[in-house]
């Protein structure tokens, strides 16, 4: 659904600013619901996963296995939190009927998909970050590369925001917008190596295992903060900027033509 009015530079970024100020804002406000779980979630896995489960299998690719499975579990929170922001967010706004103010003003409709991308990429590096800080209690990391580590979180935290708003247009009720998470990401994400190599995997689950896109993100994530990785790093960085062009088209596409949003 395109904007009626033609908009202008100064007025574009100021609805980009109130759209990312009200989606941070929302997050930060209620951020015993929005941070605390997560954490709390995290640190069962470490404890878990990492301490008790750990000590009993034993280094993992040549590493401590606490500091193998941190790269997946932060990644993991990141993956859930982004989605899970923008897909509450996004239907709430559709629900509460106010979303259809905001695609009749002159907002162009990637304004919109960027301000509620922002809210979910912030809540999920925020969470991750959370998450990083319980890890270095648990394991010494030593990041590897930088760059890689921020740019490869970045892009996911952007890809699964994208991939939420998606899910939100979609979404007639809310139990719809718990479906994606239930049964297509929480298997996904863990199959995706967050807890083991693929390596030790037989030939054929090895090659089942590489159509997950997770295990791509998961492995350049580690690759960034341990220096190893079961796939190729460009591989992976490839298969994500693939996804954010589609996921955006799709988005930008479906925004234009006011599917699931029109009354």
């Amino acid at each position: 659904m395109a904007a009626l009015y033609p908009a202008y530079p100064r007025q574009t970024l100021t609805a980009l600013q109130t759209l990312v100020h009200k989606e941070t804002h929302r997050y930060l406000r209620i951020w015993v619901q929005t941070l605390v779980p997560p954490a709390i979630t995290m640190t069962l896995y470490f404890v878990i996963f990492g301490s008790l489960i750990g000590s009993r299998v034993g280094p993992m690719d040549g590493f401590d296995f606490m500091e193998f499975i941190a790269p997946g579990i932060i990644m993991m929170s990141v993956i859930t939190n982004s989605y899970s922001n923008v897909v509450s967010s996004f239907f709430g706004a559709k629900f509460q009927r106010h979303v259809e103010e905001l695609l009749v003003s002159p907002t162009p409709n990637y304004v919109i998909l960027a301000g509620y991308v922002s809210g979910g990429v912030g809540r999920g590096l925020f969470t991750g970050l959370i998450v990083t800080i319980i890890a270095s209690f648990f394991a010494d990391l030593q990041i590897h590369s930088i760059p890689v580590t921020i740019s490869v979180v970045f892009l996911t935290a952007v890809l699964f925001s994208i991939g939420g708003f998606i899910n939100a247009v979609f979404a007639k009720k809310f139990d719809d917008i718990a479906i994606v998470p239930t049964f297509v990401l929480t298997p996904l994400t863990y199959l995706g190596g967050v807890f083991y190599s693929i390596s030790l995997l037989p030939d054929f689950w090895q090659g089942l295992s590489l159509a997950n896109p997770i295990l791509y993100m998961v492995n350049a994530f580690r690759y960034g903060i341990l220096g190893s990785s079961d796939i190729p790093i460009y591989t992976a960085y490839l298969l994500i900027g693939v996804f954010i062009a589609l996921g955006t088209a799709i988005s930008l596409w479906l925004l234009r033509r006011g599917f699931g949003l029109r009354s």
